[in-house]
Order: structure tokens, then sequence, then C-alpha cells
């Protein structure tokens, strides 16, 4: 393999004559071995996006001439296409708060816009890595911008998914709205409801979600670019700062403004606190509906497409799979978000030196639950009510003689009771016994959907 030598102010570096990256990459890949998990893609097409905002700023307040920036421009366009994604290399958990991400970015487009402008990798005499990408910049204020622009992107196709998800659960909710079925209050039976009111809850608890994530975008959408270091904007100039991020808006047709207090930008993250928190709220419902669902497949009232064999050994055997990887990638998402609230308090002073973490601990979450809700959604149009067993299982409750309490009587409803279950060879069900002794008229009625959904009994009779 043949070299190019770089230098930087620890030394030279010997670099393959034909990669992007140059001596600080170099030495970060060198330095940083500590996972398996590289940079999100969709980080470094933001900070793709953010270094070609900072470009065309520069190049209307005329700091750069316009042959460089063209060739910057390009060479960003080039990585916004997700173009040479195996050029940055970098280990996810990486010291620095972020500085080699940035280098790596501010290296790739250097020697990319300089083979735009037929010149060879590392003439850094014509266009630098710092002096001319990273012009007017810190990292300090590019990457928490690259990530909050990567999180909202994120957070869009969420909203997305999440709605496709909420769709099939009321499309469940109108198709199950005739089929009784038992209600269970701590793992017990209770009084009966439908299938449908079951699954309006689920849709009602993944709705919620979708309005959480819609609203979340906004705390996220004041960024810091231009704050350089510490948020104070030294090193660039006030008429770069102020237009920015309207570049930035303008590039991505996000709603991102600039921070009121650039100096609170870039010390604190707790807007991804709360966006984390969102998404483990979003988690916890995902556990909760699958969980119900499995347990409901196991009670036969439900019945889901089966999707691959389910034992090694025993022939035949079908399991929830599909529910059990969607618990699993909740279960991610607790962690993920629990990362986010730990690498956001343990920041200190002005600025979070453990941003890489942060933002691939948010990112790894956005990307599971964008993956989750589509997988989910997609396996539950499969899924079938048994309303034979549902009823089945109405038709043996005792419980079902709450419903007519009002009708007849507490103490009518509790002599009943007591007399079926001195019955000591039942051959009927509770309900076919009560059917008996009250008519098939009032059981009918007290036992429809309509009666049992009804919120409530009417004081004049007519709901029976």
């Amino acid at each position: 393999m043949e070299y190019r030598t770089e230098k930087d102010n620890l030394g030279e570096k010997n670099i393959p004559k034909d990669c992007l990256w140059g001596i600080h990459t170099q030495r970060a890949l060198e330095n940083f071995r500590v996972s398996s998990d590289k940079m999100p893609c969709v980080l470094i097409r933001s900070l793709a996006f953010v270094k070609k905002a900072c470009c065309m700023a520069n190049l209307e307040k005329s700091y750069i001439t316009k042959d460089k920036a063209e060739a910057i421009i390009k060479a960003c366009d080039e990585i916004i296409e997700f173009k040479y994604i195996d050029f940055f290399p970098l280990d996810a958990l990486q010291g620095g708060a972020g500085t080699s991400a940035n280098m790596n970015m501010n290296e790739v487009i250097a020697n990319r816009a300089l083979e735009i402008m037929d010149l060879s990798y590392g003439e850094y005499s014509v266009i630098d890595p710092i002096r001319d990408i990273n012009m007017h910049q810190s990292t300090n204020d590019v990457y928490p911008t690259a990530v909050k622009l990567a999180v909202l992107e994120q957070l869009k196709k969420l909203s997305v998914n999440i709605e496709f998800s909420q769709g099939v659960f009321q499309k469940k909710e109108k198709e199950f709205a005739d089929i009784i079925k038992t209600g269970r209050t701590e793992l017990q039976e209770a009084v009966p409801l439908t299938l449908g009111a079951e699954f309006s809850a689920f849709a009602e608890a993944i709705a919620r979600d979708r309005w959480r994530v819609f609203k979340c975008e906004e705390r996220i959408r004041s960024v810091n670019l231009g704050g350089t270091a510490v948020g104070t904007g030294l090193t660039a100039p006030r008429g770069y700062i102020f237009i920015v991020t309207e570049k930035l808006r303008e590039l991505t047709g996000l709603g991102l403004a600039r921070g009121e207090n650039l100096v609170d930008q870039t010390a604190n993250s707790d807007s991804f606190v709360e966006v984390a928190g969102i998404l483990k709220a979003h988690a916890s419902n995902i556990i909760k509906i699958s969980n119900d669902l499995r347990l409901m497949n196991l009670l036969g009232e439900i019945s889901l497409a089966p999707v691959q064999a389910g034992s090694s050994i025993m022939p035949g055997k079908v399991n929830p799979v599909i529910l059990e990887s969607a618990v699993q990638g909740a279960l991610k998402v607790f962690a993920d978000c629990n990362t986010v609230f730990e690498t956001t308090s343990r920041a200190s002073f002005q600025i979070n030196e453990f941003m890489p973490l942060l933002a691939f601990s948010i990112l790894d979450a956005l990307d599971i639950l964008i993956n989750i809700n589509v997988m989910l959604a997609n396996h539950l149009k499969e899924l079938k009510a048994n309303k034979d067993i549902c009823e089945a299982y109405v038709s043996n409750s005792i419980l079902i003689i709450t419903a007519f309490v009002p009708h007849i009587g507490y103490e009518r409803c509790e002599k009943l009771l007591k007399e079926f279950l001195s019955i000591d060879d039942k051959k009927i069900s509770f309900k076919d016994f009560l059917t008996g002794k009250l008519g098939c008229d009032l059981v009918g009625k007290v036992l429809s959907p309509q009666a049992l959904m009804s919120l409530g009994y009417r004081e004049d009779g007519k709901n029976t």
C-alpha cells in the first residue's frame, strides 16, 4: 500500500494514499477502540448538512472564495447522499465531545473537494480541513447541532411509523367491535367488555405517543451553531453567526432556530433528556401492549400469524416471536434513554464531553422504535380474533352477574350466583343458567356489546 505523510502538532502519520481521511482521523482510529459500533449514518449525513450550511454562510459573507466553496459544497452534497460512508470509520464512543467526528468530516470534505478541483489528497495549502472546512466553527457548536438535526430527522420518521401502527390498532378496534370477551384485572377474570374496546385502548396509547413525539420536536429545534467553543461566538464574525442557522434551516426544511442563549445551548443537553423521556414512554406502551397480546394469544382469544418454526426439538411449535422481539427492542430503548440521562447529567461546565455516547444512544433508541412500529404493525395486520373462544370465556365467567346488578338488584344477583355455585354437576355455562332464570331477552340485552360498552346504564332502563 502506498502512503502519504501528514503532520499535526503531535508529529507525523502515514495515511493510505487513496484515503479521504487525514491525520486527525487516523489518530482517533488508533486511539478509540472501545466497541464495534460506528457513528450512525444519519449523524454523518447531518454533520455534512451543517458543514454545507457553514460554507454557504462563509461564501455569502465573502470569507471563502467561490471556487473553493463550490468544491466543498459538492463534496458535502455527495456525503449527504451517503457516498463515502466507508471513510467515517470511527468508534461511536470517542473522547473529545465529538472532536474526532468533526475532524473526520472536515478531512473527508477537504480531500474530496481537492479531488473535485483535480488536486491530490492532502494538498491542504489549497483547501485545509481546519482553516477552510471548519472556518468560524468549533466542534462544540457543530456536533451538538448535527445531533439535534439527526434526532429531528428520526423523530419525523418515527411519527410517521407510529401513525401507521395506530391505524392498524384502530382498524382492529372496528373489526372486533361486536366480540364480547372477559376483562381481566390483576391476571384474574373481571367484568366483560368487547375485544374492540381492548384494542381501542391500545390505539389510544399509541395515539398519545404520536402526539408526544410530534410535540417533542419543539424541544430540540434551538441550536447553538455560531456559538463556537463555549457559546460566546468567539472567533466567528457576527454576520456569519446571524445567517448560518438560517442556511441550515433552508437546506434541511426543518424549523431550526438559533438559541437565545448560546452558552446555555452549548453547556446543557437537557432537551435530549426530554426527548428520551418521550421515547421511553412509547417503549413502555409497546411492552405493555406486546405482553397483553402474548397473553391473549396464550388464552386463545386471538391468533397471531405464524411467522417461523418455534422450536428445534418440538415439531409444530410456533411462538409469538415478533412480540418478543418488540419487547426486547423496547427494553434496549430503556437502556439507551437511561444512558441519555446519565451522559447529560455528567457534563461539566461549558460542554457535554460525553455527547458522542449521548448521540449514539438517542439515535439508537429512535432507530429501534422506528423499526419496531413497522414490524409490529405489519404483524398485527394478520391478527385474527377467535370469537367463539372469547364468548366461551364470557359464558363461563361468574363475574358476568355484575352486569345484572342495576336490573335485578345486588341481593338477587348474589342468590343466583350462590345457587349456581351449589350445583355439583355443572353441565351448563353460567350464562345459560342465567338465561334459564332471567330469560333470553334480558340476558341478551344486558350482555350485548352495546349495553356493555354504553358507559354506564340509563336510569330509565332503555339501554336494556
